[in-house]
């Protein structure tokens, strides 16, 4: 009896199965399509990414080679095409690398792009961080020690990457100001700062050798 019982049931499954299959067969169906088609799609977008990025990678790494062999304006130009059409790859990179070949011949140029990248939020605060702090390298020299500070301000809190490279670029210019006892502070904390990398801190012995130098002198 039982055996009958299962084979009532498994029929009045079947006889659901296709019941179902007959009304929400196409739906099934389309969906899968759907489903199936944009897999293809995201397959044929990363195709052609890869594909991109390896020809962006070729033509930034032939602009670096324009740049090494003294064709300054060739590279910007080619940087300058790069970032148009780049992305977040090398479009970012082509952007850093565009502005420091115009700082070659027009520094105002060059602030200006690297500004426009600090203010960029798409890049990330470490990238903006170092935009910023390139700018304000290259105005270092004409910009009062207070205009100076204003611009790298951001760059200062505890934690901030950029931190010490900051505080050296306002050491320097607080000691050319004749504030050594100033300078030689932000040195010594460049110094005791753990994430000070070891090339920034070998410079800094150095400015901080001119001080004592400079306070010991009549």
């Amino acid at each position: 009896m039982s055996d009958i019982f299962r084979e009532v049931d498994e029929d009045l499954r079947r006889d659901q199965a296709v019941d179902i299959w007959k009304k929400y067969g196409p739906i099934f169906m389309a969906i899968a399509a759907v489903i199936v088609a944009g897999t293809a799609l995201y397959r044929v977008y990363v195709h052609f990414e890869t594909e991109k990025a390896q020809a962006l990678g070729g033509r930034y790494q032939a602009a670096l080679e324009l740049s090494r062999t003294g064709k300054g304006e060739e590279a910007a130009k080619e940087f300058a095409a790069i970032a148009a059409e780049g992305g977040a790859g090398y479009g970012v990179l082509a952007r850093f690398r565009g502005a420091a070949e115009v700082q070659v011949k027009d520094r105002a140029a060059a602030v200006a792009q690297f500004d426009a990248l600090a203010n960029d939020g798409s890049i990330g605060p470490l990238l903006q961080g170092l935009a910023r702090l390139r700018a304000a390298t290259l105005l270092a020299d004409t910009l009062s020690l207070d205009e100076l500070k204003k611009r790298v301000e951001p760059l200062l809190p505890q934690g901030s990457p950029w931190a010490p490279n900051a505080r050296e670029l306002i050491g320097l210019a607080t000691m050319k100001a004749g504030d050594l006892e100033g300078a030689g502070k932000l040195f010594d904390q460049v110094m005791t700062d753990p994430s000070s990398p070891p090339g920034l801190k070998q410079r800094v012995e150095v400015y901080l050798a001119l001080v004592k130098a400079g306070s010991k002198a009549p």
